[in-house]
């Protein structure tokens, strides 16, 4: 199917248009009747054919592909066709020309629309509601991404069908990351959230939250925080929309704020009665705003975003609340496991519904309850959102005494024990304690192979992170083996451009790197980052991390000058895709910095890095291990402009903060207290290097062994050191010493 470009020897597809959680959308040709289409794929093209697709699955697509094919509407898009090819449910639409809400306000700078746009786009959505709600159809994931407004202006409503398809699929169980099966965290009512029964009142609340945004700039809720914004679509009341803007007429803010009604007997009756209060009200009071297009008054005030906040947990704080309409692209996290119990050991339980489900056990274990599976998931979510601020000491207490209490509830070997069990292992790999993740890596790994198959792909995930840990011990060949393992399975069982596949094959070519095969990891790196472009997009950020890993081995090869144009490449991709002050785009930044200095492009590499610092220093705070670290690169650059004096006050203003924020041994603080060490023996100090240079080589034979690179390389900084001084005889034997130390190693 992907390599003919061509569905049921009639549809064409031409070029990718979109792509999402629930798989792409193709422009294509009709060839039987000559008119352009657009073909969503249920799946991405050119992954594996599924023909295991269940009989049950198939039919209830059909069903409501059906159903999503009867709406005549011009409201609604239409549904031309549908049906299966090689493993690939497919729909045929009307192709749209036109931007959808989401990117209308990109496009206007993530200021709110004119008034006179929100209200023709509230008017002409609660029409295509009325049709489609008389029907007995419930959108349930309405957003401003799937609203168009086309070219002469008129508005459509998308995916209507398609949302239920992806419930009964298993396709929207992954959006929110937080266990929430269906729905947008910005756009969801406080009933999908709380799991009750979903009505037509449902989708009025999400069109509200629509509104205020269109209207506002801001969703109702606007919080980075996952959990924080669905706890505010549940109890808080949200800001009256003059509130950030005064311009807007009162019975627009009152028919908003109905449509926000926490409990669905306060919206209004249906989409009927809201277009008849938009025709008395509104249209009557704003028959002097401007016309679609053209941008605000200049009088028009936008006032910050300032609604507080409930009392909430403080692992809530850094929960990612998922892709709002104004905001950037936000970088993909690893996709947290479900909440609940997973879909795998609970087939054919409803997943909207599988965190309160009976839990298939061995016949003798008691049922859980509900409630304390909920309660479970809740904390394990907790734990999640402490890793995401980097709180991974209490993370970890989190997740093992959740693992012990689902082993106690679920047994040792269901899959939401291990889940548990694979995330304390990753907060062990997080906090230094390598050696125990390993183990704990291998258990989840072999629980799993046993639960759910040696080529599941949670099995492969346990697998793959335990030769990620390898490699932290320095294991690079046993990693490498792993991973070669866990790649051919991967490629057997999801082909070789699903995005797990890809990733895989970025963390082998990783690991040829730390193996000094530094020609082949270009190879695969550069290999790599051109199937993610091909399949993900040359900005998506795994094209772009694969990319920088191009740029490092191209530094490892010496080829510096064409490792800064990557990583500058890198920079300014990630800064259109991500922003510029995400900290991917900050890191890239950097890089650039280390290639200016190896090119000998000192003064440009010290102007960069003080801008980096300041923007650092402005987003984390001064005491922040990466604005620590572009000061490091700062004073690094100053001593290769001679400029020494200031070169090691900036050197022992690091290593004492990262001292404090890291820890005495720390690598970066020990790499810090060698540049002290640097900047002492250029300025003719070297009875004081020589303190610092011993010092550091103790630690590091402390922590990392005598015959650590690192540590042999501080113990030769000692050699050196001991020259200068003339002390000769025992420069030489420490550079014997170090000699038959590497000769060990390498046999």
């Amino acid at each position: 199917m992907a390599e003919s470009r061509l569905i049921q020897g009639r549809y064409r597809l031409l070029d990718v248009i979109g792509r999402g959680g629930m798989g792409e959308v193709w422009r294509a040709v009709d060839e039987s009747l000559g008119r352009r289409v657009a073909v969503k794929c249920l799946k991405p093209m050119g992954a594996q054919p599924d023909t295991g697709i269940a009989p049950v699955l198939r039919e209830r697509f059909r069903r409501e592909a059906r159903v999503a094919a009867s709406l005549q509407h011009r409201g609604v898009t239409v549904v031309h066709d549908f049906g299966e090819s090689d493993g690939v449910l497919y729909l045929v639409m009307e192709l749209l020309e036109g931007r959808n809400l989401s990117q209308l306000l990109e496009e206007n700078r993530q200021r709110p629309l004119p008034v006179h746009d929100v209200v023709d786009i509230a008017e002409q959505v609660a029409d295509a509601l009325a049709y489609t709600h008389e029907r007995g159809i419930v959108h349930r994931d309405l957003k401003p991404a799937n609203i168009m407004r086309l070219t002469d202006g008129e508005v459509k409503i998308c995916d209507f069908g398609i949302a239920r398809l992806g419930e009964s699929m298993g396709l929207t169980s992954r959006l929110t990351g937080t266990g929430i099966a269906m729905g947008t965290p910005h756009y969801m009512s406080p009933e999908q959230i709380g799991g009750g029964p979903v009505d037509h009142r449902s989708d009025l609340y999400s069109l509200g939250c629509v509104l205020y945004e269109i209207a506002t700039g801001v969703p109702p809720f606007d919080h980075e925080d996952a959990w924080a914004v669905l706890v505010g679509h549940r109890d808080t009341p949200p800001q009256p929309l003059r509130t950030h803007r005064d311009d807007i007429p009162d019975p627009l803010q009152r028919i908003v704020l109905d449509l926000l009604a926490k409990a669905p007997e306060g919206r209004p009756a249906d989409a009927k009665d809201l277009r008849r209060r938009i025709s008395t009200s509104i249209d009557r009071a704003v028959p002097h705003l401007t016309h679609s297009g053209q941008a605000p008054s200049p009088g028009v005030r936008f006032a910050p975003h300032s609604g507080a906040l409930p009392a909430l947990p403080t692992w809530t704080t850094g929960m990612t609340g998922g892709h709002r309409a104004t905001g950037g692209a936000a970088r993909p996290e690893p996709v947290d496991p479900p909440a609940g119990l997973t879909g795998e050991w609970t087939t054919g339980i409803d997943s909207r519904r599988v965190a309160a489900a009976p839990v298939l056990t061995a016949p003798r274990r008691p049922t859980p309850s509900p409630e304390s599976l909920a309660v479970l998931a809740s904390r394990h979510s907790a734990g999640l959102s402490l890793g995401r601020l980097g709180r991974w000491e209490e993370a970890g207490e989190v997740h093992r005494a959740v693992a012990a209490e689902r082993e106690h509830a679920l047994g040792p070997d269901h899959p939401d024990t291990l889940a548990s069990r694979y995330e304390v292992a990753f907060t062990l790999s997080r906090t230094g304690r390598a050696a125990d993740a390993l183990r704990e890596f291998e258990r989840v790994a072999d629980g799993r192979a046993q639960a759910l198959g040696v080529d599941h792909a949670d099995t492969l995930a346990a697998r793959q992170e335990s030769a990620y840990v390898l490699g932290q011990l320095g294991r690079h060949f046993e990693a490498h083996e792993i991973y070669t393992a866990v790649l051919a399975s991967r490629e057997r069982t999801m082909g070789p451009d699903h995005p797990d596949t890809l990733r895989c094959r970025h963390n082998l070519g990783f690991s040829l790197s730390r193996l000094g095969r530094l020609e082949d990891s270009f190879a695969m790196a550069a290999d790599v980052a051109s199937a993610r472009a091909r399949v993900l997009g040359p900005d998506h950020p795994d094209t772009l991390v694969t990319r920088y890993e191009v740029a490092y081995t191209l530094g490892q090869l010496g080829r510096w000058p064409e490792a800064l144009e990557t990583y500058r490449q890198v920079a300014t991709a990630r800064a259109r895709a991500l922003g510029a002050d995400h900290p991917d785009t900050l890191a890239a930044r950097y890089e650039v910095g280390i290639g200016l200095g190896r090119l000998g492009h000192t003064d440009q590499a010290l102007e960069l890095y003080q801008r980096l610092v300041a923007d650092r220093s402005r987003l984390s705070g001064p005491r922040h291990p990466e604005t620590l670290r572009a000061r490091h690169g700062l004073g690094v650059n100053l001593g290769r402009l001679g400029r020494w004096e200031e070169a090691l006050t900036e050197a022992r203003e690091v290593s004492s903060l990262r001292s404090g924020v890291l820890g005495a041994d720390h690598p970066d603080t020990l790499v810090s207290r060698r540049e002290v060490a640097v900047c002492l023996g250029w300025l003719g100090r070297w009875n004081d290097a020589l303190t610092v240079y011993e010092g550091v080589a103790l630690a590091r034979e402390r922590v990392l062994g005598i015959d650590h690179p690192d540590a042999l390389a501080s113990r030769n900084d000692e050699a050196h050191c001991l020259e200068q001084l003339g002390r000769r005889a025992e420069a030489v034997e420490l550079y014997r010493r170090v000699a038959a130390l590497r000769e060990r190693r390498g046999s």
